[in-house]
């Protein structure tokens, strides 16, 4: 699903990546009314899916949330350029208050048994997502991502429909294949489809913190996969970065897509739209971009491959 787009041939860059040049601000509707989330919505079952020893759920326990902050410090501060604070520092713990509110999705894996001394062994955890849904954002503090891109206007305009907040996600590195990511989306869709969810949002990021350096893959996705319409949003004005640094016609596609991480080729994959402007994290040495999708605009034939009702890897 997220394999390297360099392998394409231009003609198969063009298919696969079809709903990344339609028309500006259009999102397509493939996913059949009978098959939208709240049409379906059944309880969220222990284990959303499984391949081999792999394992994908929910966290259900605070020592398997404190072993997912454990994995984002491993990815975000000693492998790649995120800052830590004291306090993160000590405890080699990415963590902040919006962890006790969120869901979190884990990716376990049973050949790999953590004995711990006068505790219950625990499978490793090698990846994670956080979730967060509408109706507890709105009872807590807000998104997460409310403090980089004006999410209020896009909500508004959609009060008949529950959003789902992605963030957070991370990988350790030698899990970095299909198997864990597939897993990872697996479990998504099952949770989407559990609580009736309609939109996902999220900031997907982009390493580095120089938007000029990365004006190729940032001017790609303004000109190829903007939201627009009764999707657009923003980042805030006091943050926003111009995304627009290179006219349509200087971009090399395949050099762009080549460019992009592989998550941000996946969300645009499945349907996702860009929104407008990006964000500097200069904690997490990122440069952050809006990702809006709706449940609706779902490609079918991922909704196919996973299952209308998250069958697939179902335990």
């Amino acid at each position: 699903m997220l394999s390297p787009a360099r392998a394409l041939a231009p003609k198969a860059l063009a298919r696969r990546f079809a709903p990344l040049i339609a028309a500006p601000g259009s999102v397509p509707v493939s996913l059949p009314n009978l098959l939208r989330a709240d049409a379906i919505r059944r309880p969220q079952p222990e284990t959303l899916g499984r391949i081999g020893p792999l394992e994908v759920r929910l966290a259900r326990s605070q020592g398997e949330i404190r072993a997912a902050q454990a994995l984002r410090y491993a990815v975000f501060y000693e492998e790649m350029a995120a800052i830590a604070d004291p306090a993160t520092l000590a405890s080699r713990r990415d963590r902040d208050a919006f962890d006790a509110v969120c869901d979190h999705l884990l990716v376990l894996d049973h050949d790999d048994v953590l004995q711990r001394r006068f505790r219950k062994p625990m499978p490793r955890i090698v990846g994670t997502y956080r979730l967060l849904r509408q109706e507890v954002a709105e009872a807590r503090q807000g998104f997460y991502s409310a403090g980089e891109f004006d999410l209020a206007p896009l909500v508004a305009r959609h009060r008949d429909l529950r959003f789902l907040e992605l963030g957070r996600s991370c990988v350790l590195k030698p899990y970095r294949n299909k198997r864990t990511v597939e897993l990872l989306w697996h479990g998504i869709w099952s949770y989407v489809l559990s609580h009736g969810l309609d939109v996902m949002i999220g900031c997907a990021s982009l390493e580095g913190t120089d938007p000029a350096a990365l004006a190729l893959p940032l001017s790609f996705l303004h000109h190829n996969a903007g939201a627009a319409g009764e999707w657009a949003v923003s980042a805030l004005p006091e943050r926003r970065v111009d995304m627009n640094l290179m006219p349509r016609e200087a971009i090399d596609t395949r050099a762009a897509l080549h460019a992009l991480p592989p998550l941000i080729k996946g969300y645009l994959r499945l349907g996702a739209r860009i929104g407008d402007g990006a964000v500097v994290d200069r904690q997490f040495g990122t440069t952050d971009v809006m990702i809006v999708l709706p449940v609706s605009a779902i490609s079918s034939r991922y909704v196919s491959y996973y299952g209308a009702d998250a069958g697939r890897h179902a335990a």
